[in-house]
């Protein structure tokens, strides 16, 4: 016996398939981002640890003022202290380096509801609820990813203000001002600690739950799915998103950890302890930034 079709052995295999899609997604990204996101910079001499990032803001941008950055457009910049103009180039580069790094640090903990949704899809089939032969799990997660997306055409345009009012350097793309980095430390943590970032992150807790109530057949019930759990994924983590800007977007410790603490959040069981844990500190280290 050959156990079924070519098809419905390739379905009986769709955890390993969706698991390897989203493990190479991930990966992808991860090397984007460590290669230099494709802005010439280098992802590891912008990578440093400090209590109060801001200070050290003023030493990196020493250090790199004379760095080659041969995917901008150099004649835009008048030095590295100052605001770059962000011609259509810079745009697109900026808005790539936003989504590809959302999808390396947003992938592993979308993982559970992915798989989840492609067992659903499955056992639908298999019944003979729903007729679509190839299970949409790829559209699903496109309309994730969509979402994040547009969230990462919101951060570049975030990013260019702050870059124009030089609250953040074009050279370490971090914070440079006390003020910018407490005030986003503190809302970070109040949000961390609001009834709204506990209710999208229970949504995205409980897939099997989210799953049931919004299911919907077919590829556009698919996008659609993907699509509403990629806005509540946004609820759940935008905030935790801007504090990239304090610690620098290409600072890899700082990208690292904020994906350990949303895959801690939303899959394990503590995960809720630990995010208002990390509330409470973002808000005293917020505050303890504010005076010194």
């Amino acid at each position: 016996m050959d156990g079924g079709s070519p098809l419905e052995r390739l379905l009986r295999r769709d955890r390993v398939i969706t698991i390897a899609g989203v493990a190479a997604l991930c990966l992808l990204g991860w090397l984007y981002i460590v290669a230099g996101a494709g802005l010439g910079m280098n992802a590891w001499e912008m990578t440093r640890v400090a209590l109060f990032p801001h200070q050290q803001t003023a030493d990196m941008t020493s250090d790199m003022s004379g760095m080659d950055m041969p995917g901008m457009d150099m004649s835009a910049m008048a030095t590295a202290t100052e605001p770059r103009v962000w011609g259509a180039a810079n745009w697109a580069l900026m808005i790539a380096m936003w989504w590809v790094m959302m999808i390396a640090m947003m992938s592993p903990s979308a993982a559970p509801t992915v798989l989840l949704y492609a067992r659903v899809h499955r056992h639908a089939l298999a019944q003979g609820q729903i007729q679509d032969k190839l299970a949409p799990t790829g559209v699903f997660m496109a309309g994730y990813l969509l979402v994040w997306l547009g969230f990462s055409v919101a951060a570049a345009a975030l990013h260019w203000l702050l870059e124009r009012e030089a609250f953040v350097t074009a050279a370490t793309m971090s914070s440079q001002s006390r003020w910018l980095s407490g005030i986003v430390l503190i809302a970070a943590g109040l949000y961390q600690l609001s009834p709204l970032k506990n209710a999208c992150l229970s949504h995205c807790r409980k897939p099997t739950a989210f799953l049931s109530r919004h299911w919907r057949p077919h590829t556009l019930g698919a996008l659609r799915l993907g699509a509403l759990h990629g806005a509540f994924c946004v609820g759940c983590c935008w905030m935790l998103m801007a504090l990239l800007f304090v610690g620098g977007i290409m600072n890899l410790v700082w990208v690292a950890g904020l994906a350990i603490l949303v895959l801690v959040e939303k899959a394990f069981p503590a995960g809720q302890w630990v995010g208002r844990a990390a509330g409470i500190a973002l808000i005293a280290w917020g505050s303890a930034t504010l005076l010194v």
